[in-house]
């Protein structure tokens, strides 16, 4: 794929036609809250969730793809990795597909534009709160147009943490290594959380109203749009080693400023 040739001012009126799609894609969503068949099995589950990617994407691709022609589109929201040089989208149609279909508060819609594996602008929405946070690379980061600031504690036995599955079917060594930082940072945090999904614990980091989310995961769809909520609002994001994250980095970590290297000589050592 060609380089796409852009700049901040047109990411910048690129905004708000990724606003309306997520927008929505949201609303069809809310139309199908509390309106799920009873689950019982794990196939009733796996065909609500199947459902909702359908009713939402049905209007979020066509929005995304119209507004940058040029742009690829990923079509497996749970793959990881480096994409090939130019523009892409990546979306989570349900982001907490499995709260929504319990009839859980916490999910929403994120749309994120990827430019050579660089995360440039993001919108996230969450229906049932009213909220949609947003963010431009360079250009700060948002909630409902009020700037997002991290948290300024500095220890973290003062800080709320979180972490969380990436997805269903992880290894038996990820789940593990899972468990082990939970318990790392019980031993050290105030309070740890573990839930999903990541995106809105990330929207919380960047606003200070968490301090520390990580995860032992690449999953792409849940980690690009709070990546940049975090860095933007001025957050540190890194890999669990305190390294620069990448599309291509083997885990994830978002703190507030003051806690990111506390974080880092907690959860580098878990084996």
């Amino acid at each position: 794929m060609p380089l796409a040739t852009n700049t901040p001012t047109t990411d910048q009126l690129l905004l708000p036609v990724a606003i309306r799609a997520v927008h929505a894609a949201g609303a069809r969503l809310l139309q199908r809250f509390g309106h799920a068949a009873p689950l019982a099995t794990f196939d009733d589950v796996v065909t609500a969730i199947h459902a909702n990617d359908a009713a939402s994407l049905d209007s979020l691709r066509d929005a995304l793809r119209a507004a940058r022609p040029g742009a690829g589109w990923v079509e497996d929201e749970l793959e990881g990795g480096a994409l090939p040089m130019g523009e892409w989208w990546i979306t989570d149609p349900v982001e907490g597909n499995i709260n929504h279909v319990h009839g859980q508060f916490d999910w929403g819609v994120t749309a994120t534009l990827i430019r050579d594996n660089v995360p440039v602008l993001t919108v996230a929405h969450v229906p049932l709160e009213g909220r949609t946070y947003t963010a431009l690379r360079g250009g700060g980061a948002f909630v409902d147009g009020v700037r997002l600031r991290p948290s300024a504690k500095t220890e973290l036995r003062s800080a709320m943490v979180a972490t969380g599955q990436a997805r269903p079917g992880e290894s038996s060594e990820t789940h593990r290594r899972i468990g082990r930082s939970v318990t790392a940072m019980l031993g050290t945090a105030l309070v740890v959380r573990v839930t999903v999904p990541a995106t809105f614990q990330l929207a919380m980091v960047a606003g200070g109203r968490m301090d520390a989310f990580w995860q032992h995961s690449n999953v792409r769809s849940g980690l690009v749009s709070g990546a940049l909520l975090v860095q933007e609002a001025g957050g540190v994001v890194s890999d669990l080693h305190g390294r620069p994250w990448g599309l291509d980095s083997e885990d994830f970590l978002a703190t507030a400023p003051g806690l990111h290297d506390e974080a880092v000589r907690t959860l580098s050592v878990v084996p």
